[in-house]
């Protein structure tokens, strides 16, 4: 029944879809420890008992929604309830940030505004334009529920964009969990050669055995990322000119006049990039400890197990594919690609190119690690010691093709040394952890991390603080070593990457606040479209972060993030100043089952030297003589209700775009960067979610 009921879904999504086609609108259970751990690619901890400080972490969930479904995060032993995210907060529902800044089309390539660098130590691909839309090991939850439980998400915005997600999971028996997830952006766009198409699946899975002394977790996922390129337009006069109000006549930089494709469900691309990853994690446990059994009656035992030292072996493999291509090079393509100083082919020969250019890392990582870890406290498991071990064997394949084809492989290992101590009180006062993390040889000989954080609740009126270390040296991402098919005669850089960050956070009912400050040394960053740099001088990078909500009347609330930021003019790293996002909203329930919340999401940042785009090495490049980005505030008006486990939102966004020089219309475009990569004008978006519990 289950399945004739999404099928069902599925249809009227579809149908839904091509009705727009003819006009409208013109889109941590896991064990505990940090053995075998990989971090997040884009340096996040969200998944952690430590959740660092930062923007992103402030998102709240309503108490009442609290139920028996719990889950946790991987190398947590923090147990959360899965709870609907605020009705107000339509980012909870959007798989892209508010804190993104991406290229004009939903998908495509973006960075965060909020500078965070990249704290992963140890091997790294480099590439990270399109973290915000990827599933991660650090991001999966493993649920433990009574009741089977369903979410289903559809969304249809102008210019064709869906976006369709789908979580199930369920408890077979009370010690085996399963769960699925899957979601698809499909997004044509407004503009020629930006349409984007990604796919994400993760199964996750635990059993713990019958006496409670085997344990294991499985995580399947898979990425599959499609962005076409357009390189931006080719002038932004053509924005205020009335004969381009329809944004696909627009001419671009890349991809031609490639044909528009409407296809939500299958988009080509002819120029820009694929990126496809497959990642298998499997850990196992076994736990020597004391043992206790409840007789819940003659023929039920009920068996209880407190772990006092406990083996864990993590297995992960990693399927790695970045790949840039251009199928369809033209005479008007070898002009951008010298202009962009893009070496598809020598210096000395640009005039004799081949019908494709293929740029393409392919890697693959197989990673065995063993841990122990000691509980000295046998009714407390959140304290425990770890220490471990991790052997990482890295294989990578290198593809440049022009006229000619140049493939090489190289093999590589790391040899890797770990330890952790946890210890969050039986009384939930303090919350404790330090850990530490050392490459001892190998690709990455001499990385390590230095991690520790101490946190305490206070009371209900002041509710939380927390102080925070971790220090970081790192050799660069493998994308600035030589070997890279998208090194293009660069060189290796070798100096080690150095970070330093304290932190400092208050959470209370009346402001949340936070303080980070960054100390960064030789930081690698592109300096044009392929050409690399290193920066040698120790720079400094501040940001103090505040949310508060204000009660205006008795349903009218104003909800206010602010978060300044501060570092040095030299440095590789652009930032606004000022960052904000306010909503203020009508709310409130109604009609006993009807929850409402309706009014207007601003979100505005002051100008600053943004960062250019190279579709060809996928990164984000600094502009030394560009014009900074001034931008008017984002404006969008909303409505979104909610009935039961029903959600629905309606939202009309970048109503800043409005121009009544040739009429009335949405042509007076944002941009992501200065004179290029422009975002839409008018969009409507209507989308829906819906929880089933059986």
């Amino acid at each position: 029944m289950k399945k004739i009921i999404l099928g069902l879904i599925l249809l009227l999504c579809y149908q839904l879809s091509q009705a727009q086609f003819g006009g409208g609108f013109g889109s941590k259970l896991g064990g505990l420890g940090s053995g075998g751990s990989h971090s997040s690619s884009s340096g996040s901890t969200a998944g952690s008992d430590t959740a660092g400080i930062g923007f992103q972490s402030r998102r709240e969930y309503d108490a009442k929604d609290s139920n028996t479904i719990r889950y946790k995060y991987l190398d947590s032993s923090r147990s959360n309830a899965f709870v609907r995210p605020p009705l107000n907060d339509f980012y909870q529902y959007f798989p892209v940030p508010e804190t993104e800044q991406y290229l004009g089309n939903v998908g495509n390539a973006g960075y965060s505004i909020i500078y965070s660098p990249l704290m992963k130590i140890g091997w790294d691909a480099g590439f990270h334009a399109f973290d915000a839309y990827r599933y991660s090991l650090e991001d999966t939850r493993f649920f433990k529920t009574d009741k089977p439980i369903t979410r289903l998400d559809y969304e249809l915005a102008s210019g064709k964009e869906q976006i369709i997600s789908a979580l199930h999971t369920q408890n077979p028996r009370p010690n085996f969990n399963f769960g699925i997830e899957y979601r698809l952006i499909s997004a044509p766009g407004f503009f020629l050669t930006q349409n984007t198409n990604h796919n994400n699946f993760r199964f996750v899975s635990t059993y713990q055995g019958k006496r409670k002394r085997y344990a294991a977790s499985l995580i399947v996922i898979s990425n599959s990322i499609k962005s076409s390129e357009n390189g931006g337009v080719r002038s932004d006069s053509y924005l205020s000119d009335p004969n381009y109000s329809k944004r696909f006549t627009v001419p671009v930089k890349l991809g031609g006049d490639a044909a528009f494709e409407p296809s939500p469900f299958q988009i080509s691309i002819a120029t820009g990039n694929i990126y496809k990853e497959v990642t298998a994690f499997l850990r196992q446990s076994y736990d020597f400890g004391k043992k206790d059994s409840i007789a819940i009656n003659d023929s039920t035992t009920n068996y209880l197990f407190y772990p006092k030292l406990r083996f864990q072996h993590t297995f992960t493999f990693s399927s790695y594919t970045y790949k840039f291509q251009d199928d369809a090079v033209d005479d008007s393509n070898v002009v951008t690609y010298t202009s962009y100083q893009i070496p598809i082919k020598p210096i000395d020969d640009v005039t004799n190119f081949a019908d494709t250019v293929l740029v393409q890392d392919k890697w693959s990582v197989i990673t065995n690690d063993f841990s122990i870890l000691q509980f000295p406290d046998t009714k407390n498991q959140a304290q425990f010691l770890s220490v471990g071990a991790r052997l990482e064997n890295i294989h990578g394949n290198f593809l440049y093709h022009a006229a000619t084809s140049d493939t090489t492989s190289s093999s590589y290992y790391n040899a890797v040394l770990h330890g952790e101590y946890r210890n969050r009180t039986r009384n939930k006062l303090w919350d404790i952890a330090a850990k530490g993390e050392l490459y001892l040889n190998g690709l990455n000989s001499g990385d390590y991390n230095v991690y520790a954080t101490l946190g305490r609740y206070l009371n209900k009126t002041l509710g939380n603080i927390r102080l925070t270390f971790n220090n970081i040296s790192r050799t660069p991402s493998f994308i600035y070593n030589s070997a890279s098919a998208f090194n293009f005669g660069n060189g290796t850089l070798n100096k080690k990457e150095n970070i330093t960050m304290i932190s400092a956070t208050a959470e209370n009912p009346f402001v949340n606040l936070s303080a980070t400050n960054y100390v960064i040394a030789n930081l690698p960053y592109f300096k044009d479209y392929t050409k690399q740099g290193q920066y040698t001088t120790i720079f400094n990078l501040l940001q103090l972060d505040a949310s508060k909500k204000i009660k205006l009347t008795k349903h009218w609330n104003w909800y206010i993030d602010v978060v300044l930021q501060q570092t040095d003019g030299g440095a590789p790293v652009k930032v606004p100043l000022l960052f904000t996002r306010n909503r203020i909203a009508f709310e409130g329930n109604f009609f006993k089952n009807l929850d409402l919340s309706t009014g207007l999401d601003v979100r505005y940042y002051t100008a600053y030297d943004a960062y250019n785009y190279s579709p060809v090495v996928g990164q984000f490049i600094t502009q030394p003589n560009a014009p900074s980005l001034v931008n008017k505030p984002d404006v969008s008006a909303f409505l979104h209700i909610r009935i039961k486990s029903f959600t629905a939102y309606v939202r009309a966004e970048n109503l800043n775009a409005v121009n009544f020089a040739n009429g009335f219309d949405f042509t007076n475009n944002n941009f992501a960067v200065p004179h290029a990569y422009a975002y839409p004008g008018f969009i409507f978006r209507l989308g829906i979610s819906w929880n089933f519990v059986n």
